[in-house]
C-alpha cells in the first residue's frame, strides 16, 4: 500500500470542543497548522461556529466526511463572539419573561446564541420532558429570531450552569468532565463514607460524580481484607471482622473472649476461616 492510499484512510483530523468540558469532535483542519487551545471558525450544521482546538491535527482513520475548519479566528471573529454573549443576556432575560407568563415545570439555564445572531438555544431544566412548542413560538415572536429548547437534566443542568464545588474548585462537570458515568449507594458505602445527603449531593442534587473516582481503588484495597464476619486468628487474640480500616489495610477484631475490639493488620492474622 502507498503512501498516497494510507493518508487518505488515515487523513489529518484536528479535535474541537465548543464548550469548555463538551464533546470533542472531529474536524478535518486543511492545511492549517494548529495546536491545542487555538480559536477557530468551523462550519457546523447550524452556520458557522467559533470553537477551541482540544486535540491538535494527526492522522487517524475516519469512515465518513468530516466538516472543515474555516481559518483560525482573528480579531473580528471575537468582536462578533462578544456581541453573541452581550444578545445571550438580552435573549436570556425576555426568555425568562415570557416562561413567568406560563406554567410550565421548567427552570432556563442557559443560552447560546449563534454567530450570525439569527438562531438562539435556549437550555431549560426539567424533572420530566413537557411541550414546549408554544413556549419556543411565543419566545420567538418575541425575540424574531429561530429558536431551539432543549430539555435537560438536573446534571446536565449543572454542566451548563458551572459554579464552584464545596471543594472549592470549580465543578468537575463543567470544567473537564466530558460524559457523566452512573454514580451509586454502593460506591458510597464501600468507601465507608457517610450516608449523609447534604454531604454527599452535588450542585445539581445528584449524587457527586467524585464519589466514583477512589472507587476503583477501595475495591482493589478491600480484596486484600478478609470478609467481616469471618473468624479469625491472630496475635491479639482470636475474634470475628467487625470492620476495615480500607486505606491503612487494617480490620477491628472483636474478640471472642472478652468482646473487646482490637485493630490488627494482616501481619498480625495467623489463620483465616470462614464465617460460621
Amino acid at each position: 500500500m502507498d503512501e498516497h492510499h494510507v493518508a487518505q484512510q488515515n487523513p489529518w483530523v484536528v479535535g474541537i470542543r465548543f464548550r469548555q468540558a463538551g464533546q470533542i469532535y472531529d474536524f478535518d483542519p486543511g492545511p492549517l497548522i494548529l495546536v491545542r487551545d487555538d480559536r477557530v471558525l468551523v462550519e457546523t450544521e447550524h452556520g458557522p461556529a467559533l470553537a477551541t482546538v482540544a486535540v491538535p491535527p494527526r492522522r487517524r482513520h475516519v469512515d465518513r466526511p468530516l466538516k472543515r475548519v474555516v481559518k483560525k479566528a482573528d480579531a473580528r471573529d471575537l468582536a462578533r463572539e462578544d456581541r453573541g454573549l452581550q444578545r445571550q443576556r438580552e435573549y436570556s432575560q425576555a426568555a425568562l419573561a415570557v416562561l413567568r407568563t406560563t406554567s410550565l415545570p421548567a427552570k432556563l439555564v442557559k443560552v447560546e446564541s449563534a454567530l450570525d445572531g439569527g438562531r438562539a438555544t435556549f437550555f431549560l431544566s426539567v424533572e420530566e420532558r413537557v411541550d414546549t412548542r408554544e413556549l419556543a413560538r411565543d419566545i420567538a415572536d418575541r425575540l424574531h429570531v429561530r429558536v431551539e429548547l432543549r430539555q435537560i437534566g438536573a446534571r446536565d443542568a449543572a454542566k451548563v450552569a458551572g459554579g464552584v464545588g464545596v471543594c472549592g474548585r470549580e465543578l468537575c462537570c463543567s470544567s473537564w468532565l466530558r460524559e457523566f458515568q452512573a454514580v451509586t449507594v454502593k460506591m458510597v458505602k464501600e468507601q465507608g463514607l457517610s450516608l449523609s445527603p447534604s454531604k454527599l449531593a452535588g450542585q445539581c442534587g445528584r449524587l457527586k460524580c467524585c464519589l466514583r473516582y477512589e472507587y476503583a481503588t477501595y475495591q482493589e484495597l478491600r480484596r486484600a481484607l478478609p470478609n467481616v464476619g469471618t473468624t479469625v486468628e491472630s496475635v491479639k487474640g482470636n475474634g470475628r471482622i467487625a470492620r476495615h480500616n480500607v486505606l491503612r489495610q487494617t480490620v477491628v477484631i472483636r474478640r471472642d473472649d472478652d468482646g473487646l475490639e482490637v485493630e490488627a493488620t494482616l501481619d498480625d492474622l495467623v489463620v483465616r476461616r470462614a464465617a460460621d
